[in-house]
């Protein structure tokens, strides 16, 4: 949740930002520090680098999570958590990314170190997650699976 924070701080942007107007300022933001403005100056230049990627992060981390874009890939995110086993899985800082048998990787945000837990030492964690972690933490998609 923190990185999710910290990008809609970054953009200026809270929750309920709409795609449309989260493409709008990102569009800005990029205008205003993209590092060919500064061909002139090689240190203004270099801070605009980092700038401009971390822009480009924000921007696509909250494109991933937002709900217009969830939306779209209802179908196939029901078709991966229903049909695919996971295969792996990895926690760090409240986050849990969990790969699935079908190359899909999805990050869930915000999980709680004691759901962690009961998920870890659960018989079956794929039922587990079924229940308590797809459809309750806010998640994005962070590889495609592969296709046939």
């Amino acid at each position: 949740m923190k990185k999710i924070i910290e990008s809609r701080k970054l953009l200026g942007v809270d929750k309920t930002v709409e795609l449309k107007e989260l493409k709008t300022i990102y569009r800005n933001f990029m205008k205003d520090w993209h590092p060919d403005k500064f061909h002139n100056d090689q240190e203004a230049k270099l801070a605009a680098e980092e700038k401009s990627k971390a822009f480009i992060e924000a921007y696509h981390l909250l494109v991933s999570i937002a709900p217009e874009t969830h939306a779209q890939q209802l179908e196939q995110y029901t078709e991966v958590i229903t049909s695919s086993k996971i295969v792996d899985f990895l926690y760090k800082s409240q986050t849990l990314q969990i790969n699935f048998a079908d190359s899909s990787r999805y990050e869930y945000f915000g999980v709680p170190h004691n759901i962690y837990n009961k998920f870890l030492n659960s018989d079956t964690p794929d039922r587990f997650a079924r229940r308590h972690i797809y459809h309750s933490y806010v998640y994005r998609k962070v590889s495609k699976a592969a296709e046939n």
